[in-house]
């Protein structure tokens, strides 16, 4: 079922589709958990909770960690980076139903790509991994871009190959208020794919459109495909 705080369904099909990557197509959440919590005994920092790291964990590393470790902050990116690389090709673990889901979008003639705040070299290793790089035109990772999301700046990238402008014909699918974040600073529509962590974080970027999973999603947008083929009366 589709869902639109702005209370309309959406009129447009999209024409592109920018997916974010960490705990939307894939579950991260424990590698991430492991990685930030050996970084934080590292720095002389408290472990934090599962739940805690889901919370904050929101941002890229260069606009993270600075908040976090203050002036060594490169320090802890470089103790955070090589843990994760030990460690993210064994943990990696697509989330139910979601290739499926990119192969349908993929069938309808629907450009995708990926706009993750993961270090671009690790996202780019992990799609390769799972065989689906050819499912996507471009694959944009922290880093890549002059800046991260929240900031329009890996959208426009991601969307270069596509020929597509950034506007009310991207969807961009998230699990996090950042992703709704970097939805309006792009001025595409905004898109929750599964449960929030929690609905306080979507007090300020609430999502456009809410999908419970991805069949729906898939659905929604064949439906679309179809509507616009119905001659108009």
């Amino acid at each position: 079922m589709i869902f639109s705080p702005f209370g309309a369904a959406p009129r447009r099909r999209p024409r592109a589709i920018l997916f974010d990557w960490d705990n939307t197509l894939v579950d991260s959440w424990p590698m991430i958990h492991e990685a930030r919590n050996f970084v934080m005994a590292a720095m002389g920092h408290p472990l934090r909770s599962l739940t805690d790291t889901k919370l904050s964990a929101r941002l890229s590393l260069r606009d993270d960690f600075p908040r976090i470790f203050g002036n060594r902050w490169e320090e802890a990116r470089t103790i955070y980076l090589d843990k994760v690389r030990a460690i993210h090709l064994e943990r990696l673990t697509p989330l139910p139903g979601r290739e499926a889901m990119l192969r349908a979008l993929a069938d309808q003639d629907v450009f995708l790509g990926i706009v993750s705040n993961k270090v671009g070299e690790f996202l780019r290793r992990e799609v390769d991994r799972l065989g689906w790089h050819h499912l996507f035109g471009s694959i944009v990772g922290a880093g890549d871009a002059a800046a991260d999301k929240p900031s329009c700046e890996p959208v426009h990238l991601a969307l270069a190959p596509s020929g597509v402008p950034a506007g009310e014909e991207v969807w961009f699918v998230g699990d996090t208020a950042t992703d709704m974040e970097c939805a309006r600073n792009s001025g595409c529509v905004g898109v929750l794919l599964g449960d929030p962590i929690s609905d306080a974080e979507f007090a300020r970027f609430a999502p456009h459109l809410c999908f419970a999973d991805e069949a729906t999603l898939s659905r929604s947008v064949e439906g679309l495909r179809f509507d616009m083929a119905r001659p108009s009366s």
